[in-house]
């Protein structure tokens, strides 16, 4: 059984305000425009009213989503003071004595809660004023293709019908088969924002960016945390060698059991009120090439965090009766306009499950904006689709993972670059690098980067490889501040690159690129090699070498994992389909519908 915190449902679906412009079962009101949740729909919603459109507004929680409520803001405020309390016990380290005398925990809990409630209050506000909107508070399920009847809350009995619809409810935590779950206390990630005191002991089970960053922010203020996790790595969505690094690193933190399962939990005598729990697991068969040879093992501690990806939430929207289909993990099927089965009804964000990321939820809420009322239909563009997580290290990447890319036996150049060798980076005793791989014609295939700032530092990555001309020249041409961290990018993509794939061998080549993307002009490319053998004599001169190849060599390493390690998408991606609802992670980071792209 879930602890209750009194924290509010975990769904995306329900709210209400002009309810009184609802009619009741039966009688439904008519409106132009229906969304299902109160997340990245408001946006579509906002582009309808502004159209003149009347809109209704169909939210179960709080106003504003997952994100908002319970998910990315209130985990990064709360990770933020993690950071600042890092940075202080870390002083030493520059030769500044500094005492931490308090932390008042509860309080920063409690402001961030505030703060959170407020935006939703905002939001909710809003909506009231408006004289084109209604909002219905409650669950809302449908009884036709057109309809959604409100089946608690506030307007419970309500019904509300729209020209056009759009599903946009959301996910919660999924919550894993394991034997004794359903009589045991757990925290989801919903229930463990809301804590105001931080564990003695905490066992998460599963991995990804839930677990990483929860066991980031308990354990600096003070919590013993042990993580079990069925992947080979942390996060299973990291590039390889960025996964080994991050498990690596939080395993000189915490008790960290990758590859294991948990298949049994129960109440035991741990913690301070002896109400704590066991967890029994076993090897993981496809994490290892030897499970029968491996011992199982026994974790106990105060309090249960069960951190086990995401579920969408359309089991609770009887979409029987509209004709949606969805997948076999319960995710709505779309075309690539964000169109569903059904006429008239359109679905966007985590319970699509193309990404499961807020900016990605937004990037699609302006591609249904602009399907439904722009002149052309225009296909979701998801080339470049980042993910960040704020843990410690920090994590970022976009594009497509070495591993990805020896599955596809595909030619490629990579690179690494560390953080300690730029002037910023050894200012800061940063620990970390940035990984490049590239087509052999100098194309951005990828970028991974571990270390301070990662999600900051991906960004202009993501704009070379959108809005650029998604090569390495987009990022080598720029002028970058020195000595600023963003140093540590130009360089990688400005150093040597070593030739892997069906034909690249080991081969180290740094500037014939732009020839062979299609530059004839032999002058020009003289320039560029004059412009690289500068780079090189600059970093000479700092201390630097662009020819770091201890990150480069481990592309033999756990080749069996990624069948077995990486299957955190839906069912169009078969090889991919069972994280979301069982599994280590919520960061839906390698798309099925767009295999080419991250």
């Amino acid at each position: 059984m879930r602890t209750d915190t009194g924290a509010e449902p975990e769904s995306e679906g329900g709210s209400a305000t002009e309810s009184e412009a609802a009619s009741s079962a039966g009688e439904p009101q008519t409106v132009d425009f229906l969304v299902i949740g109160s997340g990245s729909g408001l946006d579509v919603a906002s582009a309808a009213a502004s159209r003149g459109q009347s809109v209704a507004v169909v939210e179960k929680g709080p106003l504003g989503g997952t994100c908002l409520n319970r998910g990315c803001i209130p985990s990064k405020k709360l990770l933020y003071h993690a950071e600042v309390l890092t940075t202080i016990e870390r002083a030493d380290e520059f030769g500044i004595h500094a005492d931490v005398t308090d932390v008042e925990f509860a309080e920063i809990v409690r402001d961030v809660t505030d703060d959170v409630s407020g935006s939703a209050d905002s939001i909710k506000r809003g909506l009231r004023s408006s004289s084109q909107h209604t909002l219905l508070e409650g669950e809302g399920r449908f009884v036709d293709d057109r309809t959604v009847e409100l089946v608690s809350g506030p307007d419970n009995g309500k019904r509300v019908r729209g020209e056009t619809v759009l599903i946009a409810a959301g996910t919660r935590p999924s919550i894993p088969a394991i034997e004794g779950i359903d009589d045991v206390d757990y925290l989801t990630s919903t229930e463990a924002l809301q804590l105001e005191t931080p564990p003695d002991d905490l066992v998460i089970v599963g991995g990804g960016y839930i677990a990483a960053e929860l066991a980031h922010f308990f354990g600096t203020f003070g919590s013993d945390v042990s993580i079990i996790g069925r992947r080979p790595r942390l996060l299973p969505q990291a590039d390889e060698e960025v996964g080994d690094a991050v498990t690596e690193q939080y395993a000189d933190r915490f008790d960290v059991y990758t590859g294991y399962e948990a298949v049994g939990v129960s109440q035991s005598g741990e913690g301070q009120s002896g109400d704590g729990v066991t967890v029994d697991a076993r090897p993981y068969p496809p994490a290892w090439d030897d499970p029968d040879d491996r011992d199982a093992l026994t974790v106990s501690g105060e309090t249960l965090l069960v951190a086990a990806g995401r579920r969408p939430n359309t089991d609770t929207l009887n979409l029987d009766a509209t004709g949606v289909e969805t997948d076999a993990q319960g995710f709505v099927a779309t075309d690539e306009y964000l169109r569903t089965t059904t006429d008239g009804i359109w679905a966007l964000g985590d319970i699509v499950g193309e990404y499961l990321l807020k900016h990605n939820a937004n990037h699609e809420a302006q591609a249904v904006a602009r399907n439904l009322f722009g002149d052309e239909l225009e296909p979701v563009d998801y080339t470049a689709m980042p993910f960040a997580v704020f843990g410690s290290p920090e994590v970022a990447g976009v594009g497509l993972r070495e591993q990805d890319l020896r599955e596809a036996a595909r030619p490629y150049a990579t690179t690494t670059y560390q953080y300690e060798e730029t002037a910023r980076g050894q200012a800061m005793h940063a620990e970390g690098f940035v990984k490049v791989l590239i087509e052999p014609n100098g194309e951005i295939l990828g970028c991974h980067i571990i270390g301070p700032d990662a999600p900051t530092l991906i960004e202009e990555v993501v704009v070379a490889m959108k809005a650029g001309t998604g090569t390495v020249w987009d990022i080598r041409e720029s002028v970058h501040v020195h000595p600023a961290l963003s140093e540590v990018v130009d360089r990688a993509f400005s150093g040597q690159f070593t030739r892997r794939g069906s034909d690249g061998g080991g081969q180290q080549h740094g500037h014939g690129h732009r020839h062979e993307h299609g530059q004839s002009d032999d002058h020009e490319h003289d320039q560029q090699q004059d412009h690289q053998t500068q780079q090189h004599q600059h970093d000479h001169n700092h201390g630097d070498d662009h020819q770091h190849d201890d990150h480069r060599n481990h592309e033999g390493e756990h080749t069996h994992d990624h069948d077995h390690g990486h299957d955190h998408d839906h069912e169009r991606d078969h090889e991919h389909n069972h994280d979301r609802n069982h599994d280590e992670t919520e960061t839906d980071t390698h798309s099925g519908r767009n295999p080419s792209q991250n």
